[in-house]
């Protein structure tokens, strides 16, 4: 097993495989399912299934392992949601969107797909045993059970895999120095995330509260008027490569001729859901 991956690779396996598992954030399935067992439509539904694994917790809680999001978004929707739906039913509802969400976007014949089953296998064994201290989101959902259906076991690992690096993620925007709020600005700034008004109104900021941070980044010396400053995108790339290297552990595992047949798998997969329209227009700057 090599003792570390080359520089950039852990964002790149990131890049391949992250819309199969981040499409049912836009899937009119979830949207479905979730309301179904009761949640209200919208960013409830968001906010209770992905917290869900980690039981029935305070809008803190969630605040805090989500980073970015207003608290005060947050504050309407949890902790109410858990007196509409129970924690079972929300990730039960869940996985029956991810199926059927799924089967629209690769395909009727998605749980048997030769891609998708040799994809679910290695992301599988990428996902399974990692440390799980000071990763709360990656531990609550390593602490569910398996599906069965191998397109729905694809998703699970992919999310446990996502949840890790972020979770790593958070940790190096502490150790940046960089808030929730600055975390969204900075990697706005930098193109290759959300658009401006996109941030805005999926994470809930203000436009008053957007320009004080703003203010306050430049204040610091991380923006001006043309965007990041050199020391803006020194930090930024210390945040990444932080970020790539708290991620690792999941494909030294894998080792390098396994993770390369992932990556050249998942890029195809991934390709056919954002192509079948996974994703709304116009919500990212670019692919991150």
């Amino acid at each position: 097993m090599p003792e570390q991956l080359p520089p950039g690779e852990a964002a790149r396996v990131h890049r391949a495989l992250d819309a199969l598992h981040s499409m049912i954030y836009f899937a009119p399935e979830a949207e479905e399912e979730l309301s179904a067992v009761g949640l209200r439509p919208g960013r409830m539904s968001y906010f209770a299934s992905r917290s869900a694994p980690m039981g029935p917790v305070s809008t803190g809680v969630t605040t805090a392992t989500f980073y970015n999001f207003n608290p005060a978004l947050v504050a309407r929707h949890i902790p109410r949601a858990w007196s509409l739906a129970s924690v079972e039913d929300i990730l039960a509802a869940r996985l029956r969107a991810v199926d059927r969400a799924l089967r629209r976007l690769l395909g009727d014949e998605a749980a048997s797909a030769p891609a998708v089953v040799e994809a679910a296998e290695l992301a599988r064994i990428a996902a399974t045993g990692l440390p799980p201290d000071g990763r709360p989101l990656y531990a609550a959902h390593a602490g569910l059970e398996w599906p069965e259906q191998p397109h729905v076991v694809l998703w699970h690992a992919i999310t446990l895999l996502r949840e890790y690096r972020g979770d790593g993620h958070v940790a190096s925007l502490l150790t940046g120095g960089l808030s929730g709020l600055d975390a969204l600005i900075t990697h706005t700034a930098t193109g290759r995330g959300f658009t401006e008004q996109a941030a805005k109104a999926t994470r809930g900021w203000s436009d008053e509260e957007w320009s004080a941070g703003v203010d306050d980044l430049r204040r610091r010396g991380l923006l001006d008027d043309d965007g990041l400053t050199p020391l803006g995108s020194e930090v930024r790339a210390a945040v990444e490569a932080d970020t790539d290297r708290l991620a690792a552990a999941p494909w030294l595992q894998l080792g390098p001729e396994r993770l390369a047949r992932l990556i050249e798998v998942g890029r195809a997969l991934s390709r056919t859901a954002v192509n079948a329209g996974a994703f709304p227009a116009n919500v990212f700057a670019a692919s991150r």
